[in-house]
């Protein structure tokens, strides 16, 4: 189980991206849609000025039974180790064990 506190910091982390996504999605096209070197300087201190932590780019995957960042599949939303005690429980429909 990963710690609560870097849980928490991704749950402040995906509800900051979610607060600031319009916002920045609007600045970053405006930017790409500038031609003067001026006004992309203006705009990219803009961007700049929101919090880090906003973007995107900072979330992590997680599992959400046992909050493991590594060995995460996307279509389970399970770590490896989650989805392997499932899947021999038979908790995943369609999953099966590998032989060849």
């Amino acid at each position: 189980m990963a710690k609560k506190s870097m849980l928490e910091r991704e749950k402040k982390r995906n509800n900051l991206s979610i607060k600031y996504f319009q916002i920045r999605k609007e600045l970053t096209i405006l930017l790409k849609k500038s031609k003067l070197f001026s006004q992309k300087l203006e705009l990219s201190q803009k961007i700049q000025k929101l919090p880090r932590n906003g973007a995107f780019v900072r979330l992590r995957n997680r599992c959400w039974k046992t909050g493991r960042p590594r060995g995460f599949f996307r279509f389970f939303g399970l770590c490896r180790n989650a989805m392997r005690e499932l899947a021999h429980d038979c908790y995943l429909p369609g999953v099966t064990k590998a032989s060849w």
